[in-house]
């Protein structure tokens, strides 16, 4: 009989501080179709958005057989993608705009109590980023995979100030000036 000690489980003590809660939002579901010689045979794909309202959002793409599967591919891919989004008091830093394909998306700062003014695919990224004030206009395609990669392409942009200072080389107050 080997006696040691089972570390294990003392390791293992509680992590809930450093676990962040995600809470994840299903886009849409489409049934894609494919013809064979037996007839059609149906799969299905998933976009889901994941974040935790405190400046970590990402979104994820599944496909397979069954919706539920399709789903849980989805939600681990986005799991795999957060982003950490910059944020000045409930909005954005500055004006941003994002293009995917043929989506283009802006962004402008708004005013505490203006709330989310955005439409579609993009107002559920924003809420679930914790945006609370913000101005969005979507133009040219409406597809909501191509909405939501612009609206990532345009997080990837945002700088907070002192960021963009630091990137410069310059102190905050010679930024300003």
């Amino acid at each position: 009989m080997i006696v040691g000690n089972n570390n294990n489980k003392n390791n293992n003590k509680n992590n809930s501080d450093t676990v962040q809660e995600f809470t994840e939002n299903l886009i849409g579901i489409r049934r894609l179709a494919k013809v064979l010689k037996g007839g059609r045979r149906f799969s299905f794909s998933a976009l889901v958005i994941v974040g935790n309202k405190k400046g970590k959002v990402g979104y994820g793409f599944g496909k397979a057989s069954d919706v539920s599967e399709a789903i849980r591919k989805a939600v681990n891919s986005a799991q795999k993608s957060l982003v950490k989004v910059p944020m000045y008091k409930s909005t954005i830093p500055h004006w941003v705009e994002g293009k995917f394909s043929k989506s283009k998306i802006i962004f402008r700062p708004a005013s505490p109590g203006t709330g989310i003014i955005a439409g579609g695919p993009v107002r559920i990224v924003l809420e679930m980023a914790g945006y609370h004030d913000i101005l969005a206009k979507s133009l040219g395609s409406r597809n909501s995979i191509n909405m939501v990669k612009a609206t990532f392409q345009a997080f990837d942009q945002l700088l907070l100030a002192k960021e963009a200072a630091k990137t410069r080389g310059k102190a905050l107050k010679e930024f300003w000036s």
